[in-house]
């Protein structure tokens, strides 16, 4: 695996996101200094190094960067409007070519795959069922697009992106409340997912950020190397599971293959162990 190289500028859109709250957490209490942090944020957060910036401002205000890390987008919720995660793609690419950056990691889903009984690999062709998993995939067909009309560069790196521990539904239920209510399937068992754990998100992403630019695949599946039922989470948790006969159409399964992740950068099986993205969670949330 190619050594991070020396003093790379980690340009990160959306520092102050569910996800980008936990990565920063990680990034302060390493003392790796290989990789400069620079958070990009709108509003003044108080936070170390922070640049304040918003969408249609002079991209002249920011600094030079290496690399830039596109942790913003929008969630499915009542009135939100998914197609602006295509356009805050472009602005992402934007922000790259007037910063000098050589990548930009965009975040794209799990999502756009359709549903499958085997693990879903970065060949397959997509096939998204939810609005928002249309969405990220239609934000990837824009930067395909943006690519070919700069073939200069910066290079795009779509990560679809498992489960982030702390910062999916099954974690924000677990937050709110000490019972969890979970699908029931025709098999008598729960969903199962392919999580990621702050620490090791943030240790991929830094990698990312840092690893040759001419390295780097077009699109990589980023989740622990086997899955986790949200079952086994729950209770490591020590939350009381309450179960529902599944609907119509509910997936059971969503579980990426990261075997081209694992020759990028290799992630022991213990790191989808329920106790330790539960542990991982509770350590990151309070840290942030």
């Amino acid at each position: 695996m190619a050594e991070i190289r020396q003093g790379t500028r980690f340009l990160v859109l959306g520092a102050n996101g569910k996800v980008g709250r936990l990565v920063r957490a990680v990034w302060a209490d390493s003392n790796d200094d290989r990789v400069k942090f620079v958070p990009v944020v709108r509003r003044d957060c108080g936070l170390p190094g922070q640049v304040i910036w918003s969408p249609g401002e002079s991209l002249s205000t920011l600094p030079a960067a290496d690399a830039v890390l596109a942790l913003w987008g929008v969630t499915p919720g009542p009135g939100v409007r998914l197609e602006m995660n295509s356009v805050l793609a472009l602005n992402a690419m934007e922000v790259a070519r007037a910063t000098g950056a050589d990548r930009v990691l965009h975040c794209s889903s799990a999502a756009v795959y359709a549903p499958a009984t085997e693990p879903l690999s970065e060949e397959m062709p997509p096939n998204p069922i939810s609005a928002y998993g249309r969405a990220k995939l239609d934000m990837e067909h824009v930067l395909a697009a943006d690519q070919a009309r700069h073939p200069q560069g910066p290079r795009i790196i779509c990560l679809r992106i498992g489960n982030v521990a702390g910062a999916e539904s099954l974690f924000g239920a677990m937050m709110r409340s000490d019972d969890v209510c979970l699908d029931r399937f025709p098999n008598e068992s729960g969903p199962e997912r392919s999580y990621i754990a702050p620490s090791e998100l943030a240790h991929v992403l830094a990698l990312l950020a840092s690893r040759p630019v001419q390295d780097m695949p077009e699109v990589l599946n980023i989740a622990a190397p086997v899955a986790t039922s949200m079952e086994s989470i729950a209770r490591a948790a020590q939350r009381r599971v309450i179960w529902r006969d599944a609907a119509p159409g509910a997936v059971q399964q969503v579980v990426l293959d990261t075997k081209r992740l694992n020759t990028v950068c290799p992630l022991r099986p213990e790191t989808a162990r329920p106790d330790h993205l539960v542990s991982d969670w509770l350590r990151w949330k309070e840290a942030g």
